[in-house]
C-alpha cells in the first residue's frame, strides 16, 4: 500500500513539470510514494509531456474544465492511495527537496497539517506586499497562527482533509480549517525559488476580490463548528 501521495495541481506548466517531477523522485528516494498531477485543463502541451514520461508511480488526472487550485488539490486527494498527502505547486517555485520536512511532524497523531512557511520569497515586490497584507488580515480575523498560508508545500492526513468543507480557494485556509476540526497544525520553514518558465495565473486584484468573501465565509464556518463531542457509554 502506498504510504505517501504527492499531489501537484498544475495548469499550463509544460515548461516546469518535468524538472519538478525529477526533483520529487530525488527527494522521495527511499519512501513508498506516488505522484498525482492534476492537469487543470491545460492547453499548452503539458498533457503530452506527462503522457511521454515513463514513471510507474506517476498518475495523471485531467479536469474537463479549469476549476482552480483548490479543486485540483481536492481531486488529487480524493484519488490518492496514501494516508498522508503532500502538496506543492506545479510552477516549480516550491523546491521538492523540502518535502521530507513535511513528514516528520505527522508522526505525532495529534498533528493533522504541516504548513510550509516560505523564507526568502522569490516573487515581485507587489506580490510579496499583497501577500503580507492578506496574511496579516487573515491571521487577525481567524487567529490561525500561520504567517504564510499561500505556500503550496503542505502535508496532511488524507482522511482529515476530506472531512473539511470544500469551497474554491480553501487551500489558503487549511490551518484554520484543520484547527476548527480539532487538529494541531505544525509549521516548518521552507525555501522558495523563481518560476522557471510560464507565468502566474492570478494577479493581486483577483486574489484580493475573492479573498474578502472567502475570509468572511471561513470565519462563519469556525463560529458554526460542531462543539459537542460524543463519548460512548458502555452498559
Amino acid at each position: 500500500m502506498t504510504d505517501i501521495s504527492i499531489v501537484i495541481p498544475a495548469k499550463n506548466e509544460a515548461e516546469n513539470i518535468e524538472a519538478l517531477l525529477d526533483g520529487i523522485d530525488a527527494a522521495m528516494a527511499g519512501h513508498d510514494y506516488e505522484v498525482i498531477v492534476v492537469d487543470d485543463a491545460s492547453d499548452d502541451g503539458m498533457a503530452a509531456v506527462l503522457a511521454a514520461r515513463q514513471a510507474p508511480h506517476l498518475r495523471v488526472l485531467r479536469h474537463d474544465r479549469s476549476g482552480g487550485q483548490s479543486a485540483a488539490v481536492h481531486s488529487g486527494v480524493r484519488a490518492a492511495r496514501g494516508a498522508i498527502c503532500c502538496t506543492l505547486d506545479g510552477d516549480g517555485q516550491n523546491p521538492p527537496g523540502e518535502l521530507p520536512k513535511l513528514l516528520a511532524p505527522l508522526a505525532d497523531p495529534a498533528v493533522g497539517l504541516v504548513a510550509g512557511q516560505r523564507v526568502g520569497r522569490q516573487d515581485s515586490w507587489s506580490k510579496r506586499y499583497a501577500s503580507k497584507f492578506a496574511n496579516a488580515l487573515r491571521a487577525r480575523v481567524l487567529h490561525d497562527h500561520t504567517r504564510d498560508t499561500g505556500c503550496g508545500l503542505k502535508g496532511f492526513r488524507r482522511d482529515a482533509f476530506l472531512e473539511l468543507p470544500y469551497f474554491d480557494h480553501m487551500h489558503r485556509y487549511l490551518p484554520a480549517l484543520f484547527t476548527r476540526d480539532g487538529w494541531q497544525v505544525a509549521h516548518v520553514d521552507v525555501s522558495h525559488r523563481p518560476r522557471g518558465g510560464g507565468h502566474s495565473h492570478y494577479n493581486n486584484l483577483q486574489r484580493g476580490l475573492v479573498g474578502i468573501s472567502d475570509l468572511m465565509g471561513v470565519a462563519w464556518l469556525i463560529r458554526r463548528r460542531k462543539k459537542a463531542r460524543p463519548t460512548e457509554v458502555t452498559r
